[in-house]
């Protein structure tokens, strides 16, 4: 593995798995109805997620989301809803599938963010950067959200199709820092490279002085980034619960997809104002897409992309990965049945 190194303090990640943890009783709805009608959740600062905009739009009907704080990385996210200390969480494939290979007991049910044209994962450096290539990195500093994540897999997939060596690669050092200081660290010079999306990516191409090295979507094209895992226990337990989330998640990404983007906006910019969490709206403006299509659909392709990096960092255990273990697509209504 690579060095990491810490620039601010971060948070302390949750350690360790007590895998066994079961969710709150509820009483149990009417056949059709949702059995849970309160799901606990992490969110992000100054952004919206799919399920808070379901909520908005109505799509959840009678159950209610219960925020317990904010989250800066997947791994963290999922790990959360793992030992159930929130009832669904997100992040990229491959951290899904780190965890589920180490007994996790979470499956993943739909899927919640990707890159496309409008919305990727871009490497930056400052303008007057002598970086201009993969090589350029070796020994440079890059600044990511959180180790063995989907940062690090698109940087270490893109420095092996650019020529170098798996210990030339290691002396890329990723430095781990919130998202919101990406930015000015990199002005600052505390970073060679910061890893930017979505809006703050935006933000900082605004605002000028950087430069993008290369993104994700010019690497690899359009991919299905991460999706929302539950406990296997809680699908089992609360089935209509579940068919209304993922239901509700997809309906609120073809909703994304289809409403003229101001109106997305305004709608954003409603619900942060209106949930009292002393936030900045500004940054909307720079959204531009959900970066993912037709209803969250999982697909096997959405995890062998990332096959021969988990392998390199030891996360399948065997040749391949039983993506049966992985994902289903039960329970979402725009198609498939795995």
């Amino acid at each position: 593995m690579k060095k990491t190194l810490p620039l601010l303090a971060l948070t302390a990640l949750l350690a360790g798995a007590v895998l066994s943890g079961c969710a709150s009783a509820t009483a149990t709805g009417a056949p059709g109805q949702p059995e849970k009608l309160e799901l606990r959740y992490q969110g992000s600062a100054n952004s919206v997620s799919l399920p808070e905009l379901a909520e908005d739009l109505g799509y959840l009907g009678p159950v209610k989301l219960k925020w317990v704080g904010n989250t800066i990385s997947g791994p963290q996210d999922i790990q959360s809803a793992a030992t159930d200390q929130t009832d669904f969480g997100g992040a990229f494939t491959g951290a899904v599938v780190k965890l589920v290979e180490a007994g996790a007991p979470v499956k993943a049910v739909v899927n919640y963010y990707g890159s496309d044209d409008k919305a990727f994962l871009g490497f930056y450096v400052k303008d007057d950067s002598p970086i201009r290539t993969a090589r350029d990195l070796i020994g440079k500093k890059v600044g990511v959200n959180t180790a063995g994540a989907n940062l690090e897999a698109v940087l270490d997939t893109w420095l092996t199709q650019q020529g170098l060596s798996d210990a030339e690669i290691k002396q890329v050092q990723l430095v781990v820092i919130p998202p919101v200081n990406a930015e000015q660290s990199l002005r600052n010079g505390q970073l060679d490279v910061a890893a930017l999306q979505g809006i703050l990516q935006d933000h900082a191409v605004a605002t000028g002085g950087v430069r993008s090295l290369f993104n994700d979507v010019g690497a690899f094209g359009p991919y299905n980034g991460g999706p929302y895992v539950l406990r296997t226990d809680f699908i089992k337990k609360y089935p209509e619960t579940t068919k209304l989330f993922v239901s509700a998640v997809a309906r609120a990404i073809e909703w994304e997809r289809t409403t003229p983007r101001d109106q997305v906006i305004a709608r954003f910019t409603k619900i942060i104002e209106g949930r009292g969490r002393n936030e900045n709206t500004g940054t909307l403006k720079y959204w531009k897409s959900v970066g993912i299509t037709h209803g969250g659909l999982i697909s096997d392709k959405d995890y062998t992309l990332w096959e021969p990096w988990l392998k390199q960092q030891g996360y399948i255990k065997g040749d391949t990965v039983d993506l049966s273990k992985i994902y289903t697509n039960e329970f979402n209504p725009y198609g498939g049945t795995k």
